[in-house]
């Protein structure tokens, strides 16, 4: 008996190969394009989603769980990145009263 699930065996591995692809490019647009520091973070978290994305699908498809293994340490490490870059939004916007990461130039010396 396959172990892989009946919905990767429906769907191509190449349909979640273009979704991850999208995935990340809106995330990489996101971050490259806009200032405000919430909205990079999620761009970031958009990426990370997309390479999990691909992990689990190359994982079901090959019917070998490293890659569900590593999906969960990722976003372990990226909930610890939410944590700490919320932290310092807060403490940037007590000082610039802004998330405008132009403005982070003022936080010099």
């Amino acid at each position: 008996m396959n172990p892989t699930p009946e919905i990767f065996r429906l769907v191509p591995v190449q349909h979640y190969v273009l979704l991850a692809t999208l995935l990340f490019s809106i995330g990489m647009l996101g971050v490259l394009t806009r200032k405000n520091a919430i909205v990079i973070f999620m761009s970031i978290e958009l990426m990370l989603n997309a390479v999990n994305l691909l992990f689990v699908s190359f994982s079901a498809y090959k019917s070998d769980p490293a890659g569900q293994v590593f999906v969960f340490f990722v976003m372990a490490i990226a909930a610890a990145e939410v944590a700490v870059g919320l932290a310092i939004i807060v403490m940037i916007y007590r000082r610039v009263r802004s998330t405008d990461v132009s403005l982070l130039n003022l936080l010099k010396g």
